[in-house]
């Protein structure tokens, strides 16, 4: 069965955080930044720093990159750039901001290639030229079993390039439209559900289409509909409830890494179907959510295999095989 808990990410340390005002307009989520901007990046450093730290102590390994670039600001968020899947292929994706269009890293990619089983990297950002802009899995959320892209409609998911990806990588797309109490359209599907082996974590009231919500409920339950779906409320969502990311640590154990904001919105009966299955993994990144992305945003999973050392080929009593010319 395809694997929804990677157990490498990798991370991006910002020196000069700061939320973004080129993508305020559209994100509602996000706060506008107070106070001496240094002390604000400092924050947003630590905090992705103590983040990485917890995960590499539960088992995950963590590729840690800093970016010193005071341009890019929302270089905390590497999983809108790109993907990883399994049979090694790589997704770069077009980015809705002309700021956020630097954080695609040649360096990132070449670390990919490097330790991973890479064979093809799918470049979609000339997009960007026709406005047509697909940003990663903040964009989309990939049920990896039953091979559905489900993507909230928005000016950062458009239908084109989404039909390219899920043709391109075995996966059916499944859109939506989906707007909080205000009227406000979602801007990224990832703050509004999380799929992961055993349980789907979702705000299916923000889904304005009632037969499209019911659709996707059924369809997210699984085949047989034993896959539990946690309903969370707009309040849940605008915490960051549907902002996680199940990870696997240590012997396999899984994790779902949350903010504390979110975890503490939880309730107990929603704990306890989580915790059939995963440990919760509170990270405390509210610096970071004032951008208007909490902790799945700030982890791009490695769905790729790793590059391991060929054994060394030994004969009989640990005799080096010859080699006969023929």
């Amino acid at each position: 069965m395809p694997n929804h808990a990677p157990s490498a990410v990798v991370m991006i340390r910002p020196h000069r955080f700061t939320p973004n005002p080129d993508t305020a307009a559209d994100n509602a989520f996000q706060v506008a930044a107070t106070g001496d901007p240094d002390v604000l990046a400092g924050k947003a450093f630590r905090e992705v720093t103590r983040a990485a730290e917890v995960l590499e102590a539960a088992g995950v390994t963590v590729h840690l990159f800093d970016d010193e670039d005071a341009t890019r600001p929302d270089s905390v968020f590497p999983n809108n750039w790109f993907s990883t899947h399994a049979g090694g292929r790589i997704a770069l994706y077009p980015m809705y901001a002309p700021s956020r269009r630097t954080e695609r890293r040649p360096d990132i990619v070449e670390m990919l290639k490097a330790q991973y089983r890479v064979q093809d990297v799918i470049d979609y950002s000339g997009l960007e030229y026709d406005d047509i802009f697909l940003e990663g899995t903040g964009a989309m959320v990939l049920d990896h079993s039953s091979r559905i892209a489900y993507a909230a409609r928005s000016r950062r998911a458009d239908p084109v390039v989404l039909e390219r990806f899920c043709t391109a990588f075995g996966y059916e797309p499944m859109a939506f439209d989906a707007a909080d109490s205000n009227g406000t359209p979602v801007y990224h599907t990832n703050v509004l559900m999380c799929i992961a082996s055993e349980f789907v974590l979702i705000g299916l009231s923000m889904i304005t289409d009632p037969q499209r919500r019911q659709a996707m409920a059924q369809r997210l339950s699984g085949r047989r509909g034993t896959r539990p779906v946690i309903d969370l409320s707009p309040r849940q969502i605008h915490d960051f409830a549907g902002n996680a990311i199940e990870l696997e640590g240590h012997e396999g154990q899984r994790f779902l890494a949350l903010s504390t904001r979110a975890a503490a919105t939880l309730t107990a009966g929603q704990r306890e179907i989580i915790e059939r299955s995963c440990t919760l993994l509170p990270l405390d990144v509210p610096t970071i959510e004032l951008a208007g992305g909490s902790v799945r945003c700030m982890l791009a999973g490695i769905h790729l295999d790793s590059r391991q050392p060929l054994p060394e080929l030994v004969g009989p009593a640990g005799l080096e095989p010859t080699t006969t010319a023929v």
